[in-house]
């Protein structure tokens, strides 16, 4: 399974081509909608939310709700079009008006080095689609890729640990996922714990009102992945190695762990590694999950955990200095637009990319070409693991 995206921020709509998905999979467009929408609330966002609605058509690849098999194509139009087309327009002609011209790189963003690169001298055309509205359209494929795993009984979580420096604490203390993640989605902050969400509110109102922005961690968790997903055979089968690729590619983000991480590095053998046990009904287990779910670069059946941390936005309401592109001089920072923070939508976001690569390496385990031989071969696999 595999996908491209293409769009700009302000260009007409956001576009996803998705290859390898199953035939006979049930897709509910509303599932989808859903997963937009969560991705643009959150505590800290700015006015683009106020604008944009976003909603996916499915173009391609269902019918009747099913999947064909054939390639999916999905598209989010964007609402803020039609305040930019004499700028964003694709093609030139009488009504388009010479577009706004962008020397100036914000610190932080990837203007400067993406003109450098592709050799643009206006900016835009790297702003455009180094924007993270990109991920708008990801999120689309990730719900496809999370609508497969919950029919596979796989059940996947997001939730914000740190805003700020405002750390939640590490107790989750919940009988099931499904009780934590109504929890989350309760919270503004996407935050399980009250006095916390309270704390991270305040450094959110604060940091808006110094014109500032902030960062913070997010975390995943995935119940239920079969034991030996991934390979310990070459470093690019690993499938921490891929969920740590996925976690980084989303826009500001600048670190990954799993499980416990850097902490490791804090702590004795004997307090990290996860001692193994046995019993009949379940086979062999861990007693602890200090490694995330992971041993070798494979899952070992234990929850996968994995934690990312996001910068806060670059584009401040309280500008830093740059240098104009053509005339060399020193100026302070435009603002294009700007979240106070985004943390909570980061969370979303990377709760639907490791769901892609969940599903994707399920996908490439297994023979799938219709969706019911998936089923029958992931408990076939499962009932293998259990009596090994």
């Amino acid at each position: 399974m595999r996908y491209l995206t293409s769009g700009e921020s302000h260009g007409p709509q956001l576009t996803a081509i998705l290859e390898g998905v199953p035939a006979n999979l049930e897709i509910s467009i509303e599932r989808i909608n859903y997963e937009l929408f969560r991705r643009q609330q959150g505590y800290g966002r700015g006015g683009r939310m106020k604008i944009e609605t976003d909603t996916a058509e499915i173009l391609s690849g269902v019918r009747n709700n099913f999947t064909l098999g054939s390639p999916i194509c999905l598209a989010i139009k964007n609402a803020d079009f039609k305040n930019w087309y004499k700028i964003m327009s694709p093609t030139l002609h009488d009504e388009v008006e010479e577009k706004r011209v962008v020397t100036k790189p914000r610190p932080g963003h990837a203007d400067l080095v993406g003109g450098i690169k592709y050799n643009h001298r206006d900016l835009r055309n790297v702003l455009e689609r180094s924007s993270a509205r990109e991920t708008a359209i990801r999120v689309a494929v990730g719900s496809i890729a999370k609508q497969l795993l919950e029919k596979l009984e796989i059940k996947i979580a997001s939730h914000v640990i740190n805003i700020g420096g405002v750390t939640a604490p590490n107790n989750y203390n919940f009988s099931s996922i499904d009780e934590f993640v109504k929890k989350c989605e309760e919270s503004p902050v996407r935050c399980f714990d009250k006095k916390t969400e309270e704390e991270m509110i305040e450094k959110i109102d604060q940091a808006k009102k110094n014109g500032d922005t902030l960062g913070g961690t997010v975390e995943v968790i995935v119940e239920n992945v079969p034991a030996g997903l991934g390979s310990y055979v070459h470093y690019d089968k690993k499938l921490d190695g891929k969920l740590a690729a996925a976690i980084m590619s989303i826009n500001a983000f600048k670190g990954v762990e799993i499980g416990l991480g850097f902490e490791c590095a804090n702590l004795p053998g004997s307090e990290v590694q996860d001692e193994i046990s046995w019993s009949e009904e379940k086979g062999f287990f861990r007693l602890t999950n200090n490694l995330g779910g992971f041993e070798g670069g494979m899952t070992n059946g234990m929850p996968i955990v994995v934690r990312g941390v996001m910068k806060p936005i670059p584009t401040l309401y309280k500008p830093l200095n740059s240098i104009d592109i053509n005339t060399k001089e020193k100026f302070q920072a435009t603002v294009e637009r700007s979240d106070a923070c985004a943390v909570p939508a980061a969370a979303v976001i990377a709760e639907n990319v490791v769901a892609f690569e969940i599903a994707k390496i399920i996908l490439d385990t297994f023979e799938n070409s219709s969706f019911d031989k998936l089923i029958t071969n992931v408990k076939n696999y499962r009932n293998n693991v259990v009596k090994f």
